[in-house]
């Protein structure tokens, strides 16, 4: 790996980090919630983006920093997209139970939480 390998993954997961607030147990008893499974885009009436990408950002908070793979790294790239892409889409009034916090928290992100 370069140096400038090593410097993008410390980057990615500072940032990864920041952005994603909930512990893993918490994320993954959410991603057990009825609210959680309907949240989000569905293909075909099958699992939504969000909460299949919930599943993985358990499984990497889990696996620790040492063990992550390339794809790992991708996939917490796409996770810092979505959710700085999400809050800045914050609706305006109370968001406690509304489709775009569940959304977020799927991807391991309360907005509540800030």
């Amino acid at each position: 790996m370069s140096a400038v390998d090593g410097e993008r993954r410390d980057e990615t997961w500072e940032e990864f980090r920041e952005l994603v607030n909930m512990k893993p147990a918490d994320l993954e008893q959410w991603l057990g919630t009825e609210e959680s499974r309907s949240a989000g885009q569905h293909k075909d009436g099958g699992e939504s983006t969000g909460h299949a990408s919930g599943r993985r950002i358990v499984d990497i908070l889990r696996a620790g920093r040492r063990d992550l793979s390339d794809e790992d790294y991708a996939h917490m790239r796409k996770v810092v997209g979505y959710i700085r892409r999400h809050l800045a889409q914050r609706p305006s009034g109370d968001v406690r139970d509304t489709r775009w916090r569940h959304s977020l928290m799927n991807w391991g992100h309360d907005p509540l939480d800030d």
